[in-house]
């Protein structure tokens, strides 16, 4: 047993197991990338003003603000073996919930509602929220597994692993409408119905999504009460008392709080690339804003390739990241948000599709930067001691902020021109002051 085994107490896992305790993360991250990437075009295909759209893009985060941290705080408190364990068990509810939501919302327009009707917009913002929150409820599980699970030498391989499963996730649910209808699925349909290369992409994922999450249920064992106390040093009883949210918080050690001030700009960031993207390239590049012209569906397939682009990009970055010594990964932190805001403000003058692929490159570098720095850092500093509800808590760091982002568009969009084009310069500044923000960090690496 090396040194820091016998700081953590946590034996060495296989690499086999830490995969498996990752796998259903490809599946989890296909689901939030079918609902990133395509939220916008269904909202807007079915007859929601742009302007509007915030209302809509509150919801997923919202769900997760309040869902994640109770997740937490049940599940370090939860112990049912014939359900997989500790974790687990809410892995099985999410993904139950999710897959059925992830059925009915590409149909939000294919029920009869009629265009714009407040009826399909209702159905469309319900089946969101729920899809979001099933998401989080299933995606939770493999960040706590990791904490639970994997000692301090193997936890940067862990979650190098779950960042790689994430983004190749990413890549297949990105580029799914863009393929499907290369093999000649319609990609246009009747006003108000989204798109048959939509709808099947979304069933797609949700097969996916049930496949992966069964291979983590069946291949992991998670840790009973007793040998994860043993094994984290703390008591039974530890994770079943004083897990009151404000008193951890007011106790979260400051690498918490230091990380989630980054983590709100960058947040705030994506949040309008989410949302936004899908309008500006088919305003730059086909010179559309009419959702009923195959020019804006084919932007809406471009987005899909350039979030896969984006994908990619990161998943090499987060390579090169991996062999940054510690004493300069705030260096390769800081520099990575930097590419990331040129990437945005780059989207904002860029009319040719096939440039935007470097933009949206730029941005998967700061995308990698944030899935390789955040977690590693937090659980460093953390014990085992209610790890489940601190991390849901730690949540908050990227659903708050994309509910401020949110909220802030209905003022920013008619300040910057009523243009979704223009809400990426927005995004830049937010993605430099997150840069700036990382030398608040100090002496949160584990050397």
């Amino acid at each position: 047993m090396d040194q820091q085994e016998k700081t953590t107490g946590l034996p060495t896992l296989s690499k086999e197991m830490i995969w498996m305790i990752n796998f259903g993360f490809l599946g989890v991250q296909i689901a939030f990338t079918l609902q990133s990437s395509q939220m916008s075009r269904i909202f807007q295909t079915i007859g929601a003003d742009p302007n509007s759209l915030g209302w809509f893009f509150i919801l997923p985060p919202l769900a997760g603000l309040i869902v994640q941290p109770i997740i937490g705080s049940l599940s370090d408190r939860t112990w049912l073996p014939k359900l997989g364990g500790r974790r687990l068990p809410y892995l099985l509810l999410g993904t139950i919930v999710a897959v059925i939501v992830m059925i009915l919302l590409p149909n939000a327009g294919s029920f009869g509602f009629g265009y714009g009707s407040l009826a399909a917009l209702w159905f469309g913002a319900i089946t969101v929220a729920l899809l979001d929150l099933s998401s989080n409820v299933a995606m939770q599980p493999f960040k706590m597994m990791v904490g639970d699970m994997v000692n301090d030498n193997q936890k940067s391989y862990a979650y190098g692993i779950q960042s790689f499963l994430s983004n190749t996730g990413a890549v297949l649910a990105a580029i799914f409408p863009f393929v499907l209808t290369y093999f000649g699925v319609s990609n246009v349909a009747k006003k108000g119905v989204v798109p048959q290369s939509v709808i099947i992409s979304f069933y797609v994922g949700a097969a996916i999504l049930i496949v992966t999450t069964l291979f983590s249920v069946f291949r992991v064992h998670e840790y009973d009460p007793a040998t994860y106390a043993k094994y984290h040093g703390i008591t039974e009883a530890d994770n079943k008392e004083g897990g009151n949210w404000f008193t951890l918080l007011r106790h979260a050690p400051k690498a918490f709080w230091t990380v989630t001030l980054v983590q709100f700009f960058c947040w705030f960031a994506f949040q309008y690339l989410w949302t936004y993207s899908v309008g500006a390239i088919a305003k730059n590049v086909w010179h559309t804003t009419d959702v009923t012209t195959a020019g804006y569906q084919q932007a809406g397939n471009w987005y899909g390739v350039l979030a896969a682009v984006q994908s990619v990009a990161a998943v090499i970055w987060s390579f090169v990241l991996a062999k940054v010594p510690n004493k300069y990964h705030k260096l390769g932190y800081a520099g990575s948000l930097v590419a990331g805001a040129v990437g945005f403000i780059s989207i904002f003058f860029i009319t040719n599709q096939w440039l935007l692929i470097i933009s949206y490159a730029l941005v998967g570098i700061s995308w990698a930067a944030i899935n390789t720095y955040p977690l590693t850092i937090v659980t460093n500093a953390l014990s085992g001691k209610h790890m489940g509800t601190y991390l849901g808590l730690f949540n908050g760091s990227i659903c708050l902020p994309q509910i401020v982002a949110s909220l802030l568009s209905f003022v920013l969009f008619p300040l910057l021109g009523g243009s979704q084009v223009h809400m990426f310069i927005a995004g830049a500044i937010a993605m430099v002051l997150a840069a700036i923000s990382v030398g608040a960090i100090r002496e949160t690496y584990v050397e």
